[in-house]
């Protein structure tokens, strides 16, 4: 069967980490009720203060051609930046969040937490649903260190979404 690689290509859940391809299973349904909860809370922010774009994966981040494109489960791009909008995102978003999911823990808190803050991603946030948590990390002189972070209750506060906060109630439904 004749199959069109460019169509076949919209759906790939495969990612470019340190010029190696790495190809992910698509996600649970658990996963993706958070990742939804979390989109509308953060595009109805930044919609409302016309901050800039939300977008879902699966759409790559080319942070560098041929050796990182990765698929975050959500970013946000500033008004500022949308240069880096094109076929798919080419460039640093401002924003970036990865849903650990099982099998993925290492992959998200330490190899692509590792290449977001290479690339100077200024935020990162590492939500985690089986202990309820939501860590936002920002980059400080080169690092990421934990400017936000909720477990099981409370809210996370966003610094390159300027003003927002969401609560881990919301999201953990």
């Amino acid at each position: 069967m004749f199959m069109n690689t460019a169509i076949e290509r919209d759906f790939d859940l495969t990612e470019i980490i340190n010029g190696e391809e790495v190809m992910s299973p698509s996600p649970f349904r658990k996963h993706q009720i958070i990742s939804g909860n979390l989109f509308r809370k953060i595009d109805r922010y930044v919609e409302q203060k016309g901050l800039g774009r939300v977008f879902y994966s699966p759409l790559d981040v080319i942070l560098e051609e041929g050796r990182a494109r990765l698929q975050p489960d959500l970013l946000f791009i500033r008004k500022e930046n949308v240069a880096i909008e094109q076929d798919w995102i080419r460039g640093v978003p401002d924003m970036v969040c990865e849903i650990v999911s099982t099998g993925t823990y290492r992959m998200d808190t330490d190899t692509k937490k590792g290449i977001y803050e290479k690339y100077g991603v200024p935020e990162y946030w590492i939500v985690i649903p089986e202990l309820r948590i939501i860590e936002i990390l920002t980059v400080d002189d080169g690092k990421y260190k934990m400017f936000s972070y909720a477990e099981g209750e409370g809210a996370v506060a966003s610094m390159a979404i300027d003003g927002l906060q969401i609560s881990v109630n919301d999201i953990f439904e």
